[in-house]
């Protein structure tokens, strides 16, 4: 018999549940997870399957005997040992074919079991449920997990799906579903009636994803907390102690002007606009949403102020603008690159007006084929991971691009990302498209413009901001409803009755 979640258009967008699949909800609260548990439990009746709930949470019972299922009621307290054996003992006295219901485990997290034993749990008992063909219903609290946890469970389990409640409405955003493919299955999905409809616009999809609470990039705990990590954490921290009247606004302050000198600019035109119109909470999403170090670059730094500005200035219009989950590359990732792929002595040679186009072609070659730290890839892939498959657009981020004086126009390049396919296949291609961009800055046509600009010798590194593109599907086509470029000089005068300063 083919196994089942109850909801026959689920199924039909994972590609059909296979005889041994964990699937791992990650939720908001427990009746999230309950909302399918129901309809999960009702097929299992229906079919007559041997349905198996393993009772061990302070939260409201999810399953009840009247449903059909066999309740195991464990005690965490009595330690991991017991209760994991007690859970295999019964996996194995039930055999194969059966459908289990555990509590969830986030819920006991804090009070009995670290994140590393909870991971140790998917390990040991993940792989043993898929031998004995069964289905299985774990659920998780979305971003609350380190990556003790969270990394185990992704790998162990076959289907991880992501849950948000947003207007009353459900929708769901698969992570995973092991060796299936569908043009639209990591796509968002709003549950309507008995349906999975996707959501192929970007302004909603943006507006959901960002309703949850983002904590940043799982892995970020991937490696141990440096200095950079502490000092923004603290920021944190401080910001919280303020709204709680513990600390004085002078400190506020201090700590603000200092992160804007480390992640924004340090020129100080950007500075006194960025003062005024960003607040410590602004740079603190900003660190959130960062992939390595350093500073995001001028082309994001335009953004985040443009939006600001609107903001504050005129609200009425920045109601009108779509929800931004933009992420950014730090700059130092591109200088670590390369000297990790040895290039930092030859782009030396750059700085000079006499040998700045020397020994192009060997470094442009070197980052077109460099390879990047394991740390920097596993962020890469998880950010993949959020944005599903929404196409996205790698931009270039420069220091010295789009500023003040130096707007580097058509000289750095961004490539677009149609983003489908599986997560390995997406991930070469974001790997291509970052590579491409930096060797865009050793380019002969902006080592040119940069020597013709007087600022060859600056500090020149590539940030990149990475985004949802804009627009919705159209069949099997993705384009925007509007495009185009805001110029505030109009150059085309071709009547007397236009003025260019109008733009």
């Amino acid at each position: 018999m083919q196994p089942s979640t109850g909801l026959t258009s689920l199924d039909k967008i994972l590609n059909g549940i296979r005889p041994g699949d964990n699937i791992v909800w990650q939720v908001d609260s427990i009746d999230n997870y309950l909302a399918f548990v129901k309809p999960f439990c009702a097929y299992a009746k229906t079919k007559k399957e041997k349905l198996v709930y393993f009772r061990f949470a302070e939260h409201k019972e999810l399953v009840l005997e009247e449903e059909g299922a066999e309740i195991h009621r464990l005690n965490p307290r009595e330690g991991f040992e017991t209760f994991i054996t007690s859970i295999h003992k019964v996996i194995e006295q039930t055999g194969k074919g059966a459908y289990y219901v555990f509590d969830s485990f986030s819920a006991i997290t804090l009070d009995y079991y670290s994140d590393r034993m909870i991971g140790n749990f998917f390990i040991l008992s993940c792989p043993y449920l898929y031998q004995l063909e069964t289905i299985a219903y774990f659920s998780i609290f979305r971003n609350y997990h380190s990556f003790h946890a969270a990394e185990p469970i992704k790998q162990t389990t076959q289907i991880l799906i992501d849950v948000y409640r947003y207007k009353d409405k459900i929708y769901i955003h698969p992570l995973k579903v092991d060796k299936r493919y569908s043009g639209t299955m990591y796509m968002l999905h709003l549950w309507e009636m008995n349906d999975f409809i996707p959501i192929k616009d970007s302004s909603s999809t943006s507006d959901i994803l960002a309703s949850s609470t983002w904590p940043g990039l799982q892995s970020a705990s991937y490696r141990m907390i440096g200095a950079w990590d502490r000092l923004f954490m603290h920021a944190e921290e401080m910001l919280v102690s303020y709204r709680n009247g513990l600390c004085s606004k002078e400190e506020i302050d201090k700590i603000f002007k200092h992160l804007l000198t480390l992640i924004i600019s340090r020129e100080e035109p950007i500075l006194s606009l960025a003062e005024k119109y960003l607040t410590l909470s602004d740079i603190i999403y900003i660190w959130k949403r960062m992939i390595g170090t350093g500073m995001i670059g001028g082309k994001a730094v335009g953004m985040l102020l443009g939006r600001a500005i609107l903001n504050k200035e005129s609200p009425d219009l920045a109601g009108l603008l779509e929800s931004h989950d933009s992420f950014f590359i730090g700059s130092d990732v591109f200088y670590s690159y390369l000297v990790y792929n040895n290039c930092w002595q030859m782009r030396q040679h750059q700085k000079n007006k006499e040998t700045f186009l020397d020994g192009l072609e060997v470094v442009l070659k070197r980052i077109l084929t460099g390879e990047f730290p394991d740390y920097i890839i596993k962020r890469f892939s998880d950010m993949l991971d959020y944005f599903g498959q929404s196409p996205i657009i790698v931009r270039s981020s420069s220091l010295l691009e789009d500023n003040f004086g130096n707007a580097f126009p058509g000289k750095y390049i961004s490539i677009f990302c149609a983003n489908q396919g599986d997560l390995q296949h997406r991930l070469q291609e974001l790997l291509k498209a970052v590579r491409i961009i930096y060797a865009s800055t050793m380019s002969e046509e902006a080592l040119k413009y940069r020597a013709k600009r007087g600022v060859l010798e600056l500090d020149e590194q590539m940030a990149l901001l990475i985004q949802r593109v804009s627009g919705a599907t159209y069949g099997n086509l993705f384009y925007p409803q509007l495009s185009g470029v805001a110029f505030s000089y109009n150059p085309y005068v071709w009547s007397e009755s236009i003025d260019p300063h109008a733009g």
